[in-house]
């Protein structure tokens, strides 16, 4: 039986009280260009059986990327998660509330909050950060916002390095604020280029390092730029290891650091949930989205732990909110404290130096095989040129077992970089991994 729960009487009256002549117009404010009139061709209803059947099929179709030569990144890393990292997630001390509704009985949650906001402040170089962000992309869109907030103007500059997805999701929010965002055409190596678009009306400069291509690059000057003009200066990362070989964000000026936290503690699942890292210098933390937990001491002189800063929408009038993303991504923050925890300022910078070995092995590599590397400075991630189109190498790879990384189209479609193809190397990458994609490169080039 069908649960219906509102009958066409019940429809026409509610449309009536709130003056819409029919459901229609509810969704007026949805571009045309984003609705479907007609159905999806797919099949209306099935049994239990039958749905179990077809997506056991359908998942049988995909490979886990532990199954063989894997190198993919471009901002969703493979990087090995310690069993302890699983294990003490689950103990009844951490998994108390999902979020912090009622943190008077949250104790649990918010030293973990604490201690997470503590450790993106160190690795970001920061003075102050939240406690988590949905992810990295929406984390860029909020910086974007906030510092329309700081100094109340209405441009923002995107550099051509900047993760296609990250520049996407910055528009589609900024669009509703009515801001106008220049986003600077793709890029390899050219961060600096936007000191050239910066004027006395820009909000802020978004710039990313290392870049979609994987180029690290030193920003100290770009930072100087914008301050000179009055702006801000938003810098991105998406790998999170980088943090422990290369210059922080706040060591290069930067007023806003925004990062995807999934390459510590959190696996590739399908592209989420992660969790997004947000910090930014102490004069700022009062337009700073999100919430802030602090350290204090109750009653009796016991350590203890609230929200000192909780300036959402869930806690606050709507209209007063500097955030409207519904979740801090609790559990993926959890994660991410525990690895980082277990990894600590040695074992980081370890780490760092590990997946940039392995890159450098990777660049060998292709070189090796004829590719030319486009990638001048880099952490754990190049960008290369093919012989033709990357895409249709990768499907050609495929089929020798090899997962040989991401083309730059599947990212930005229309950018006329059809043959730059994304590679990356984590520890997890073995010299035998690297081995067989020079031997395919090899082959497919003779």
């Amino acid at each position: 039986m069908r649960y219906l729960p509102l009958t066409p009487d019940d429809r026409a009256e509610m449309l009536g009280v709130i003056g819409a002549p029919d459901i229609d117009a509810l969704f007026a404010d949805v571009p045309a260009a984003a609705r479907k009139a007609d159905l999806f061709d797919l099949p209306l209803h099935a049994g239990e059986l039958e749905v179990e059947r077809e997506l056991t099929a359908l998942s049988a179709l995909n490979r886990a990327a532990g199954a063989g030569p894997f190198f993919c990144g471009a901002g969703a890393y493979k990087h090995h998660v310690p069993a302890t990292v699983d294990h003490i997630i689950q103990r009844s001390e951490f998994l108390t509330s999902y979020t912090p509704y009622q943190p008077e009985i949250a104790q649990g949650t918010l030293q973990v909050l604490f201690e997470f906001q503590t450790q993106v402040a160190a690795l970001t170089g920061m003075d102050v950060a939240n406690a988590s962000m949905y992810d990295g992309s929406t984390a860029c869109a909020e910086a974007v916002m906030m510092a329309q907030r700081v100094n109340r103007r209405e441009k923002a500059i995107l550099s051509g390095g900047l993760h296609p997805h990250y520049a996407a999701t910055t528009q589609t929010i900024a669009h509703a604020e009515g801001m106008e965002i220049v986003r600077l055409a793709a890029a390899i190596d050219a961060e600096a280029a936007v000191i050239d678009a910066i004027d006395d009306e820009t909000a802020c400069v978004v710039v990313q390092t290392p870049n979609v291509f994987g180029v690290v690059t030193d920003v100290s000057k770009i930072a100087e730029a914008a301050h000179a003009k009055g702006a801000l200066l938003i810098v991105v990362t998406t790998e999170a290891v980088s943090f422990g070989l290369l210059k922080s964000p706040g060591e290069m000026g930067a007023d806003i650091a925004v990062a995807e936290g999934q390459s510590i503690g959190n696996a590739l699942n399908y592209g989420g949930p992660y969790v997004g890292l947000f910090a930014v210098r102490e004069k700022l933390v009062r337009s700073m989205p999100g919430r802030l937990c602090g350290e204090t001491v109750d009653a009796e002189g016991r350590r203890g732990y609230v929200l000192t800063l909780s300036t959402r929408e869930q806690h606050i009038r709507r209209e007063k909110a500097t955030s409207n993303i519904c979740t801090n991504s609790g559990l993926c923050a959890l994660a991410f404290t525990i690895h980082m925890t277990l990894l600590g300022g040695t074992g980081l910078t370890q780490l760092a130096r590990i997946n940039h070995g392995k890159a450098r092995e990777l660049k060998a590599a292709v070189e090796a095989a004829g590719l030319e590397v486009l990638t001048p400075r880099f952490f754990n991630e190049i960008a290369v040129r093919t012989k033709g189109s990357a895409a249709a190498l990768v499907d050609d790879l495929l089929a020798d077992g090899i997962v040989a990384g991401v083309p730059y189209s599947r990212l930005d479609p229309h950018a006329g970089l059809d043959d730059v193809l994304l590679l990356a190397a984590t520890e997890t990458t073995t010299s035998e991994d690297i081995a067989a994609l020079k031997a395919a490169l090899t082959r497919k080039a003779a």
